[in-house]
């Protein structure tokens, strides 16, 4: 009989469903969305069912797997399409830590000692790199017209961490665009700023990239200099602004977001409704929040690339809104750091990051 671990229903298009689970290896199990089956072989599986029709509830089946109504629900509704023709296609990953060597500390004593914390076995290449290195090859494979990396490109913001990022991720050429992290101020204030602010224009889409990073702190800031600087540039232009930078601009713990900085950024969101999404990392999950004062704008967090489930998401703008869709790395040496790593947080690493699919996958129309 075969034994299937950690079904998720991972991520949803207007398109496709995009099922992840584990076996022994070499078995065969089916899954079904709708009247459509693909068969997979373990012990990693990544389950691709598309030709989907948007906005459509199919019921899902995974064989040998129960629904448990939250990771693998009994049915799957695609996201609605926007309207229009595609415009642009976006990647991005955050928290990539290249130089990191311990997964899974928390910084508090008691907390690490129950653990697990995990490693690297010896001989083994660094996860880290392990980890984007696979992402980097899928994006590869996409070829987005832009890559934004949001922050935390270094774990201790050494230069030869810097190097490493730059090394890995500079396989994508002239269209990778980054920004620093916190992590990445711990020693040079300078490290990793990379001109930001700064815009990149699109067909049809500018991409506007902010630097909330306050060095010595982990939470972040967000000055009226850069305000100013994003209402000018959205007001040079009718077409959409997507917003990226490391710190999410609302969380429950103002350690992890731009804190009293978000009441100057909402009013020029309020101004300038052509700027129609935020989207950060920092916090390694996915979330979405919305403010009843500009209640159209998802402000957005996405999981970390480097442990579990090793993520980074695709975007694609049409002329009537724009979709985001979570990915999940899939190199089987990714995918078999990345299982490990879900034991951290004494095993409740996924409740704690993965986040319901509609804060993973959904569509913003204008």
């Amino acid at each position: 009989m075969t034994i299937v671990a950690h079904a998720e229903l991972i991520g949803v298009g207007p398109d496709e469903a995009v099922v992840t689970f584990t076996t022994a290896p070499g078995e065969s199990v089916v899954t079904r969305v709708g009247a459509r089956e693909v068969v997979t072989t373990g012990p990693f599986h990544t389950v691709v069912v598309d030709g989907l029709a948007p906005d459509t509830e199919y019921p899902l089946a995974v064989d040998g797997a129960e629904p448990d109504g939250r990771w693998l629900p009994a049915t799957v509704r695609t996201l609605v399409r926007p309207e229009g023709r595609l415009l642009a296609t976006i990647a991005t990953a955050n928290d990539v830590h290249f130089g990191e060597t311990e997964c899974g500390k928390t910084g508090e004593p008691a907390a690490d000692a129950v653990g697990p914390v995990l490693r690297a076995e010896p001989g083994d290449p660094p996860y880290p790199e392990v980890m984007s290195g696979a992402i980097v090859d899928e994006m590869l494979a996409l070829d987005p017209d832009a890559v934004v990396v949001k922050g935390d490109l270094t774990d201790t913001g050494k230069a030869q961490e810097y190097a490493a990022f730059l090394d890995c991720y500079g396989r994508l050429g002239a269209r990778l665009h980054h920004m620093r992290g916190n992590h990445d101020a711990m020693r040079d204030p300078a490290l990793a700023r990379n001109g930001a602010p700064f815009a990149n224009a699109l067909d049809g889409v500018t991409l506007a990239v902010l630097d909330t990073v306050v060095p010595g702190r982990v939470g972040g800031a967000l000055d009226a200099e850069q305000c100013a600087w994003l209402e000018d540039l959205a007001a040079s232009t009718s077409e959409p602004v997507l917003v990226f930078s490391h710190h999410p601009v609302f969380h429950w713990d103002r350690d992890y977001c731009v804190g009293g900085d978000a009441d100057a950024l909402v009013a020029v969101l309020g101004r300038r409704p052509n700027i129609t999404a935020c989207l950060a990392g920092h916090t390694h999950a996915n979330r979405v929040v919305h403010d009843a004062r500009v209640p159209e704008v998802p402000f957005v967090e996405v999981n970390c690339a480097k442990d579990y489930p090793g993520a980074w998401a695709e975007y694609r703008v049409y002329e009537g809104g724009f979709t985001q869709v979570l990915r999940r790395v899939r190199r089987d040496d990714a995918r078999a750091w990345s299982e490990r790593a879900r034991q951290m947080f004494q095993g409740y690493y996924r409740d704690l990051v993965l986040g319901p699919i509609g804060e993973r996958c959904f569509s913003r129309v204008w």
